[in-house]
């Protein structure tokens, strides 16, 4: 934790700079939790799920050995053993619905079971404020309703179910105010149904989902001409929100963000800016490169539904995928080697996009939730910006950090802490007119929320 006092000297160098940058800083918690993801342990979580020959949706649930069934039982009892070792600290459970027929890759519906392991948040009032990490179990062969073939699904996605499965093990041993949600989902092949009937869900009973991050296809680092690419992870966030209402009409708080050059700050896109950057702080090894758009073109995953349902949602995928090697059966053909096989997975870069993950739940689940009523003043033409907010209610609350860059830049470039007393303040000599303003939260430990754009206010 840092004390109040170091918060102030920091404050007080904020004050008398400008523009100002507050020192960062380092949390030893998430340092000791990205330190203690095991490349190991990934693999052999991985090595696991391929043994159970095929992880179809529709395969076999009653084999001990092969088959979802075998394959979400064993999840199951792997989550529990991390409950144990953490004394209990996960909930495990299994989240079953029976999904009506969904044409054409359900046509007589299925019995769809999503492992979901809860780590309580352990602060009054943060707790109800929710995080949820995902990687989808399920795998599939060349044809969407073969339930036989064999469908290793080592990298898609045995990578982000052991990088989730591995998350859950080690953040288990550790506090946080808000809760967070380690979830393997079954049928994202037949279209996302496990991660749409939990993002529905939550919806329909008002849990405060504040961010969700899934892991889909993050194991490969071997292009097709035979090079290694272990530069970056990607990270696809959706700019503006998009309504799933039949009219697909854009509400009109939308549309006045929009109009005020807000369309790359809405919920998606800072919960990515905070990713890169605590993900640069904790794993300078794995840069994350956002990519301004909700998934690659003809794809899509688990992501998808808690967007549609109104929540800040992310995907992370590896940089460069070989179709050879998605949805594909396992055989050799004209010397080449089609199927999703371990051999082709990157254990260690799994790890790494782990740690990516970890750093950036942790800080999440740690901070402040985002302030409210951030608004901008709009009531006379000046060069000075004035920015007010409704005061946040955490205990543990040091203050708000107002932040800025060009209009044109992807990444906060400025910033400026102001005490938690104050919920209105002025930053003199910066247009409001030429730059894009934000305000976080910070606790005093360091920890900061995503930023929130601020709306315009035409009265005093």
């Amino acid at each position: 934790m840092i004390p109040r006092s170091l918060f102030a000297l920091v404050l007080t160098a904020s004050l008398h700079a400008s523009p100002a940058t507050p020192a960062v800083v380092r949390d030893p918690q998430i340092e000791k939790i990205v330190a203690e993801i095991s490349p190991a342990n990934i693999e052999a979580t991985i090595r696991k799920l391929v043994s159970f020959k095929t992880r179809h949706t529709l395969s076999d649930t009653t084999s001990p050995d092969t088959g979802i069934g075998a394959a979400r039982n064993w999840i199951k009892s792997e989550l529990e053993r991390a409950s144990r070792e953490s004394g209990g600290r996960l909930v495990v459970e299994f989240d079953a619905f029976h999904q009506p027929p969904v044409l054409p890759r359900l046509p007589a519906g299925a019995d769809i079971v999503n492992v979901v392991a809860t780590l309580p948040g352990t602060q009054t009032g943060a707790a109800a404020r929710v995080y949820v990490i995902s990687g989808h179990y399920d795998s599939r062969s060349l044809g969407t309703q073969d339930t036989d073939t064999l469908a290793p699904g080592a990298n898609d996605d045995g990578s982000g179910t052991a990088a989730v499965m591995e998350l859950a093990r080690v953040m288990s041993k550790y506090q946080f105010d808000a809760t967070i949600v380690f979830m393997t989902v079954a049928a994202e092949e037949q279209g996302l149904q496990g991660a749409g009937h939990w993002a529905r869900t939550a919806k329909e009973k008002g849990v405060n989902v504040a961010a969700m991050f899934t892991n889909d296809i993050v194991g490969n680092t071997l292009h097709e001409d035979g090079t290694r690419d272990r530069s970056h992870v990607r990270l696809f966030a959706e700019g503006v929100p998009v309504p799933v209402s039949p009219a697909r009409e854009l509400p009109e708080e939308v549309l006045a963000q929009m109009r005020t050059g807000g369309e790359n700050d809405f919920s998606t896109r800072q919960l990515a800016r905070l990713i890169q950057t605590i993900g640069a702080r904790y794993v300078p090894q794995m840069p994350v490169k956002i990519i301004y758009r909700r998934d690659r073109y003809l794809r899509g995953g688990d992501h998808s539904p808690f967007l549609d349902a109104g929540f800040a949602a992310v995907r992370f995928t590896e940089p460069f995928e070989v179709y050879a090697r998605q949805h594909e059966n396992v055989r050799v053909e004209n010397g080449i080697q089609y199927g999703d096989l371990p051999e082709f997975v990157d254990f260690a870069y799994i790890a790494d996009v782990a740690r990516v993950d970890a750093a950036a739940l942790a800080e999440l689940a740690n901070a402040p939730a985002t302030p409210h009523g951030v608004e901008l003043e709009t009531v006379k033409l000046e060069n000075d910006t004035t920015m007010r907010w409704e005061p946040s209610t955490e205990p543990d609350l040091a203050g708000y950090r107002i932040v800025w860059r060009d209009t044109t830049a992807a990444q906060w470039e400025h910033a400026l802490d102001v005490p938690k007393e104050e919920t209105r303040h002025t930053i003199k000599g910066i247009s409001k007119d030429n730059v894009i303003f934000g305000l976080e939260a910070v606790d005093t430990a360091g920890h900061a929320s995503p930023a929130v754009y601020p709306k315009p206010r035409r009265n005093s």
